[in-house]
């Protein structure tokens, strides 16, 4: 995934304006990033990887690689379409 895409569909927040938000207000807390443009706060799809962004925004480069594996825009939308229809919500804890 590259910065331009999407990480929360609900809220149309892309990783580059996650990143950012995470380097320019430095969360104590991962359930700070709800601040950026509600992200995490619909399906919570996002949350894992806001978390991930929160804790090692430092570590990110140029092109970060989610949960360790990288994904295309489409493997991530498709992940979250079965989360949705199988999963419990995610939730900060």
């Amino acid at each position: 995934m590259n910065l331009d895409d999407k990480i929360c569909y609900c809220y149309g927040v892309s990783m580059r304006k996650l990143v950012n938000y995470a380097r320019r207000t430095r969360p104590q807390r991962p359930s700070l990033m709800t601040g950026c443009l509600g992200a995490g706060t619909g399906c919570g799809w996002c949350i894992p990887f806001l978390i991930k962004i929160a804790e090692d925004v430092d570590a990110l480069d140029a092109n970060p690689l989610l949960d360790g594996n990288p994904m295309t825009p489409e493997e991530y939308a498709a992940k979250r379409k079965t989360y949705i229809k199988t999963e419990p919500k995610n939730t900060f804890e």
